[in-house]
């Protein structure tokens, strides 16, 4: 019997999420027959299973919801907001005694008696209203009467019948009843009885439960053979034997595919979590007075047991505060020129190597002048900090912990916690988070998680003759410089080692300085530089290390809580000869190196106002020199690539020079001519173009000297020269800013030669 309840006690957890769900869409769609029924057969199910194993508080609760449905289903009752709330009610009723089973064996003493009043007096009520006496209460008929009338083989009135006379006492199944009653042949019962045992068969034969425990001490093994694999491995690679070789290859097929498989088992898709999301949508929207849809993309995206049960409670979390702060009342909208109904959307795919879910709301948005005021008020930040703060970094404010904004506290939020916990336990299971927002338009809320955290694929490198391993999910690409190009290829530019990564400025650490070890790399190694480029926090970076081994699929140790505090360091390793390696924490090593944190915002925004106005602007520009004018600045939005080119290579058509680029080609335009500037005496070395290509064709801007990348507000003075934006202060210095469009389109027309 405890083995029946611990069943019944799953499959009936999982019914009444699925009920959850049923009765949200129910509410939208009050017509629909094939929901009432759906909803009625698992309310009949609980109440009849529960019966059965003596739980006599399930079953009479259940018994009045079931009448409810019944009259539901036969039209005899109209569908309305109070009759949802009350099942609803129901429905967290029946977690309640689940909840007392699971931990005492019992239902508890739980007082189900106003339950029952109130849904007998919406029962009475409406059946008084319309006018139905007992006479007219039909019998359900069960799974098997239900296929015998849908086959035409029996009337509802004869299936109803025959229930009336089993609850008479006539001890008979329903099949024999009507064969004996010759109402229906005995092969038009075995037809039905075979379709209901096919519909049972599919639904467990499909599937078969698993405890989780299990499946993570099978997991564990797997992860054992795998490090078992890989010492097999090295050890081949001094082995000449086929038979031996042949032996190590199958192992090693075998364990992948091993793994793979194990690895799928411990897979679910997202929307087990997103399911029970519609429920508290509607509950906290009614609880506040608001008008809410709610919108989910990527149900189907899956992810590891361990991470899905790590992110459910911080999704909630974040879903509760999106609908009592974020989005506003129907009347606060419609002030606004909104909808009178808020968007709650969830969206979730895998990216990379890691899954993204985003939370986005289309309220108010985040108060950055609130937050900013409040952590000064704090002493979080000193008024001067909080001011040289970009938008970004003042709308992560709110993950501190304790950090509130809210006027008051709520029985949904305003504490100051819950944001802080989102936070902590996203980055505990390796993922990050970040927050968007623009205000009276609403915030987003993105999450990047690992798809699993029990094996992952990683490079090895070796630094100071110590090897670590980097979670692949943050590499981007390796870069080894040798000869003249590692003596000049990592620049300093404001004390910050660089290196120009086809155009782009790569900021560079060393992870022997970082970690402080002593390089031990030999004479060879010495004249080359080994770069690999890592993604974190939404910005790339290069960790230059001594060697770069192999790439191998590892499996993930925790570290001792000695070793937890580290930043640098996500995890350790066993590797094939059987020493330990540390796992890279790539987030954490930026943050270490004070590379994380930076925004690197690329919106653009139009400047206003005519001759002698200035509008201030946010954006990233790229630097360059012409002559001994200095500096001037082109927005990075308008450039497609950075190139050189071998002056040899440039060739005349027309009037016009230009280079075979990409498959065409490519006219050049010398930004010197075109703003009557001295012309710098051509050199040797390589002509430095800018690429800008615009409705499927590309020009390139020659200039003498590409300088930097900045990223920064500016404050534009306009100027006369139709190819200018404008002058502002960069780096300390005044700037005139390239109208890019404009110069292209004035060159075009006037067919000036570079």
């Amino acid at each position: 019997m405890d083995e029946f309840i611990q069943e019944f006690l799953v499959e009936g957890s999982e019914l009444l999420d699925q009920l959850d769900r049923d009765f949200v869409e129910l509410e939208k769609d009050p017509t629909s027959k094939e929901l009432i029924a759906r909803i009625f057969r698992a309310i009949h199910t609980l109440k009849g299973t529960g019966g059965t194993i003596g739980l006599k508080k399930m079953e009479s609760v259940n018994h009045v919801g079931e009448n409810i449905l019944s009259r539901l289903r036969e039209g005899k009752l109209s569908l309305t907001a109070e009759i949802i709330s009350a099942l609803l009610a129901m429905i967290d009723v029946n977690r309640q005694l689940f909840s007392s089973i699971e931990s005492t064996g019992q239902e508890g003493d739980i007082d189900l008696s106003e339950m029952i009043r109130s849904l007998n007096e919406i029962l009475n009520g409406r059946a008084a209203e319309s006018n139905v006496s007992d006479a007219d209460k039909v019998p359900v008929p069960t799974l098997l009467g239900e296929i015998l009338v849908e086959k035409g083989a029996v009337e509802a009135a004869t299936v109803a019948a025959a229930l009336e006379s089993q609850q008479s006492g006539d001890p008979r199944r329903l099949g024999e009843i009507l064969v004996q009653g010759g109402v229906v042949p005995q092969t038009a019962v075995q037809d039905a009885l075979q379709a209901q045992c096919e519909s049972r068969e599919d639904a467990v034969n499909s599937s078969i439960r698993v405890d989780v425990n299990l499946l993570d001490k099978v997991m564990n093994l797997v992860g054992e053979l795998v490090l078992a694999r890989n010492q097999v491995l090295q050890f081949t690679s001094n082995q000449k034997d086929p038979a031996f070789l042949n032996t190590a290859q199958r192992l090693n097929l075998i364990t992948t595919e091993l793994q793979e498989g194990v690895m799928k088992t411990r897979m679910q898709p997202i929307g087990n979590v997103w399911n029970k999301f519609p429920r508290i949508v509607r509950d906290l929207a009614n609880s506040t007075g608001k008008s809410v849809r709610l919108e989910m993309e990527g149900a189907q995206t899956e992810l590891d047991k361990t991470i899905i049960e790590a992110i459910k409670d911080p999704l909630t979390h974040v879903v509760r505060n999106s609908l009592d702060h974020g989005i506003e009342t129907p009347a606060e909208r419609t002030a606004a020129g909104k909808a009178a109904q808020g968007l709650l959307f969830l969206r979730a795919f895998h990216e990379g190597g890691q899954v993204n879910i985003e939370i986005s709301d289309d309220g108010g948005g985040l108060d950055l002048d609130a937050i900013r005021e409040k952590a000064v008020e704090r002493g979080t930040l000193s008024p001067q900090q909080a001011a040289k703060m970009s938008d970004r970094e003042i709308g992560n404010l709110i993950f501190m912990a304790g950090f509130s904004t809210a006027d008051k506290v709520t029985n949904i939020s305003g504490r100051g916690v819950g944001m802080d916990v989102v936070k902590t336990n996203v980055e505990k299971i390796g993922g990050t988070v970040d927050v968007s927002s623009v205000r009276g338009h609403g915030t987003t809320l993105k999450i990047k998680i690992p798809l699993t955290l029990a094996i992952i694929p990683a490079l090895i490198v070796t630094t100071g003759g110590e090897r670590f391993a980097i979670p692949q999910v943050s590499l981007v690409e390796l870069v080894r410089l040798e000869g003249k190009t590692a003596e000049m290829g990592i620049e300093m530019i404001q004390e910050v080692s660089v290196y120009r990564l086809r155009g782009n400025l790569l900021p560079v650490i060393y992870l022997n300085r970082e970690l402080k070890l002593n390089s031990e790399k030999n004479k060879a190694a010495e004249e080359a530089i080994n770069i690999v480029v890592l993604q974190a926090d939404g910005r790339q970076f290069g960790l230059v290390v001594d060697e770069i081994n192999d790439t191998e699929e590892i499996v993930v140790k925790p570290l001792s809580k000695q070793l937890k505090g580290i930043s640098c360091f996500a995890g350790a390793t066993i590797m094939g000869d059987g020493k330990v390696a540390l796992i890279l924490d790539t987030f954490g090593l930026a943050q270490h190196a004070s590379l994380a944190g930076e925004s690197r915002t690329h919106a653009v925004s139009a400047a206003k106002g005519g001759s002698g106005e200035s509008a201030e602007q946010r954006e990233s520009w790229l630097l360059f020199r012409i002559g001994d004018h200095g500096k001037l600045a082109v927005p990075l939005s308008m450039v497609s690539r950075l190139e050189e080119f071998d002056p040899k290579t440039i060739e005349t058509s027309g009037n016009r020079q230009v280079v075979q680029y990409r498959g065409e080609i490519m006219p050049l335009v010398r930004v010197a001519d075109a703003l009557k500037l001295p012309v710098e005496a051509a050199g040797e070395g390589s002509i430095k173009v800018v690429v800008h290509s615009e409705g499927g064709h590309s020009v390139g801007l020659v200039v003498d000297e590409i300088l930097d990348i900045v990223d920064q507000h500016v404050t534009i003075t306009k100027r006369d020269d139709a190819h200018l934006l404008g002058s502002a202060v960069i780096q300390q210095r005044v700037t005139d800013l390239l109208n890019v469009p404009e110069l292209v389109m004035s060159i075009a027309g006037e067919g000036r030669t570079a």
